[in-house]
């Protein structure tokens, strides 16, 4: 079935829902956490996610934005989701080395065995033993 005004299918997202969440993932991505706490205390998902399955959360992360995720954690997103790759916040924050993101996204419950490949599993990969010992020690 088809929306007569618009030409597509009824469930077809709308175009301002889909340009907004386009916003809320370049904020995700800049560290822009004041724009995106508001969005989500006015209702926006705390796990809205992409095309690849990569959270707000995931984004922020990847991005080094510290204070964005522990906003994000605060305010209710999913530490352990992982994307459509199996990749979690948690072994993002591994790869690019951002250890303020890394105490941000254990203070709000990671879990260092979760994932594919896993924090613990990426720290070995990368020879980061100080980290697999932190992991290992929780």
């Amino acid at each position: 079935m088809t929306d007569a005004a618009s030409q597509q299918p009824a469930d077809a997202p709308d175009a301002e829902v889909i340009a907004l969440a386009g916003k809320l993932f370049d904020a995700a991505r800049a560290g822009d956490t004041d724009l995106l706490a508001a969005y989500v205390d006015a209702g926006a998902p705390a796990d809205l996610g992409n095309d690849r399955g990569d959270t707000l959360l995931m984004l922020a992360a990847y991005h080094g934005h510290a204070d964005t995720v522990a906003a994000l954690l605060a305010r209710g997103a999913d530490p352990d989701r992982a994307n459509d790759r199996g990749q979690t916040p948690l072994a993002g924050a591994v790869f690019k080395g951002a250890d303020d993101v890394l105490t941000a996204l254990l203070d709000g419950g990671a879990d260092p065995a979760a994932g594919t490949p896993s924090a613990v599993d990426t720290a070995r990969m990368f020879g980061k033993d100080e980290l697999v010992a932190r992991f290992e020690g929780r």
